[in-house]
């Protein structure tokens, strides 16, 4: 009669257990991590940051002095707003963020207005020199997902036109004289070109933000690092900002490449946090090797949580744990334990 009971207990189970694993879709999957190991928690940086890349989320003085109170929480000594904008647009950004002195550097973008117009590129220029004359710091986030030029407001995009078109280069001059770094997005993690099955391990990231890779005309992941490249090269006395990494955290090898042929690009990591974290000895030997070249970004929001998240990646060795408000991979998080010299430079040297 026990030999009984428990196999009847273990047949329950068994049914539980299959129904669970039968019905439980991959987007609800939440693990929580039950090893016994090290757990840190930063409230503050360890050495004071400049993020390079934020965008002007907060709108009213309100909800900026509740940012400028996070800044000063978690040790955010300056945030570059990324706004990609010009004219009214941008002026009346700037007036909003430059009344808080030296803890914002407000960025302007490219106006895309008659792109295919005869004489576009000297009034993109004229209207970048008065972006500058007001008191944009740099030009940013560029973005170029495939099929053209696309992040700026309030103008439309410049479909067709990649940063290394010939219309471009008059303003990317301009940009080096003006001494006004460029911040660019190109393609997006390599994820997100793959098949989406089973095979691909960011599936439910990737899902969310996948390339339609059949797209006419589109470029695609390599072509468009191509693109940054040709970019970087012809204008050798332009700073460039390759946001994201350059989307190579698949393989760091790529933009490591870049930033041994061209020491006028830099790369920064914002948003790119759940991506390196699954490969913490091959992200610390990267942000080691290329320290004087790597720059802190966040991308993702102003939530003190959300600092203290990048904090953890980057200076504990933490193994395995989960940030799933923040990250919807299905994969755990581990700590890079940056040495100091390395955290300095990211942070603000």
């Amino acid at each position: 009669m026990k030999r009984f009971i428990l196999f009847l207990l273990y047949c329950l189970f068994f049914l539980h257990f299959s129904a669970a694993q039968d019905s439980l879709l991959l987007k609800d999957f939440r693990p929580i991590s039950v090893y016994n190991i090290q757990k840190t928690e930063i409230a503050k940086a360890k050495f004071p940051v400049i993020d390079v890349h934020t965008h002007p989320d907060p709108m009213s003085k309100a909800a900026v002095d509740e940012w400028v109170k996070t800044m000063d929480m978690v040790g955010i000594k300056k945030s570059l707003v990324l706004n990609y904008s010009t004219g009214k647009r941008f002026d009346s950004i700037y007036n909003i963020y430059s009344k808080y002195g030296d803890r914002f550097d407000v960025w302007c973008g490219f106006d895309y207005t008659g792109y295919n117009e005869p004489g576009w590129s000297a009034k993109a220029v004229k209207e970048l020199e008065r972006c500058f004359e007001v008191g944009a710091k740099g030009v940013g986030e560029l973005g170029d997902k495939g099929s053209g030029l696309f992040y700026s407001k309030p103008s439309p995009p410049a479909m067709g036109m990649h940063i290394d078109d010939e219309r471009m280069r008059p303003l990317l001059k301009r940009c080096g004289e003006l001494n006004m770094p460029v911040s660019v997005h190109v393609a997006d993690p390599y994820w997100m070109y793959l098949p989406m099955d089973e095979h691909n391990d960011g599936l439910m990231n990737a899902y969310e933000w996948k390339i339609d890779t059949s797209k006419k005309d589109l470029l695609l992941h390599s072509e468009l690092i191509k693109t940054l490249e040709n970019a970087v090269r012809e204008n050798p006395n332009t700073t460039f900002i390759a946001c994201h990494l350059a989307n190579c955290s698949h393989d760091l090898d790529i933009i490591g490449g870049l930033l041994d042929m061209y020491p006028n690009l830099y790369a920064e990591i914002g948003a790119r946090f759940a991506e390196l974290a699954p490969i913490p000895r091959k992200a610390k030997a990267f942000f080691e090797r290329y320290q004087n070249r790597l720059l802190y970004g966040t991308d993702m929001g102003q939530e003190p949580s959300m600092y203290r998240t990048t904090f953890k990646i980057l200076e504990t060795s933490d193994e395995h744990f989960y940030d799933h408000d923040r990250f919807s991979y299905h994969w755990p998080l581990n700590g890079f334990d940056l040495n100091d010299e390395t955290l300095r430079k990211l942070y603000y040297e």
